[in-house]
């Protein structure tokens, strides 16, 4: 099925934002009392939640978004893009939406970044999803050469011109193996189209740059949640197949949540659970937003 057929029913717009300047979203459900936030991994984009935006928005006011940077949103390059400049762009897009307090959902980069804005503005937060998130300690042999995959996978193409078959390796990192028939031509394409725009290609050095180096240097400390100071309900919603932060890693950072659970899905998925297997992803948080309970 098409991304565009995935996505009928929502809002493709552009907000301005006072530091970030033009941010994409994908809005449906705009009449419902609650607003959910999902947001992509590095490297990413909205379309990462194609399957989910207008599943979801019969019970919530949804939104999907295109970090700086990323996608079609502005690309700075006058910003160092920290976690908290993506904290601050999440704040300042709730602001000019007019969203006092919303359900928060990141998966990888999406979770680091929805952890870090639940300890800075816990008063923003209802509950929230940390899904296949980094941000959380590595404890496995395995999830260590993961990381060191990825940071090898990003330094072979950096500073080159993406191709299908740069953009291909990089999305069957994020799908596990049994999944990859969902890798067609629309979604590499699409991801191919975003990455060869000349305005990704000033930021993505930045981008990348940064990951790259906590990666290789041991000396740089990984950014880390501190998983202790959330308030709210939090949700691990992991995979079986998750690369870097295996189960384990999740296992290890539950209790040291306040209100924290976990849940791993029972489909096949990788990195991309919200993709690979929509339809228990979504049943899954439409329980657990409504409820606090799986």
């Amino acid at each position: 099925m098409s991304i565009w057929i995935d996505l009928l029913g929502a809002e493709i717009r552009y907000i301005e934002t006072p530091r970030f300047g033009r941010t994409r979203i994908a809005e449906a459900g705009k009449g419902n009392a609650e607003a959910l936030i999902l947001m992509h991994g590095i490297g990413g984009h909205l379309e990462a939640y194609a399957k989910n935006v207008t599943a979801l928005a019969d019970r919530y006011h949804v939104i999907a978004f295109d970090y700086v940077g990323h996608g079609l949103s502005e690309k700075k390059t006058d910003i160092g893009y920290s976690i908290d400049d993506y904290v601050e762009q999440l704040r300042e897009l709730m602001d000019a939406l007019g969203i006092e307090r919303a359900h928060i959902s990141g998966e990888s980069l999406g979770g680091v970044v929805s952890g870090f804005f639940g300890c800075k503005y816990p008063q923003r937060v209802l509950r929230m999803v940390l899904n296949t998130s980094g941000g959380i300690p590595i404890v496995s042999e395995q999830g260590k050469r993961d990381l060191q995959h990825l940071a090898e996978l990003s330094a072979r193409n950096f500073g080159k011109a993406p191709t299908r078959e740069s953009v291909r390796a990089r999305m069957q990192w994020l799908i596990y193996e049994g999944n990859w028939n969902l890798l067609d031509d629309e979604l590499i394409d699409s991801r191919l189209a975003f990455y060869s725009r000349e305005d990704f290609q000033k930021s993505a050095p930045l981008v990348f740059g940064r990951l790259m180096r906590k990666a290789n240097d041991d000396s740089q400390r990984m950014d880390m949640i501190d998983l202790e100071k959330l308030q709210c309900e939090t949700l691990l919603l992991w995979t079986r197949y998750n690369p870097i932060h295996d189960v384990a890693a999740a296992e290890a950072a539950l209790p040291h949540l306040q209100r924290g659970s976990l849940y791993v899905l029972k489909g096949d998925a990788a990195h991309w659970p919200q993709y690979e297997q929509p339809d228990e992803f979504n049943s899954v948080m439409r329980s657990f937003l409504s409820t606090g309970r799986i």
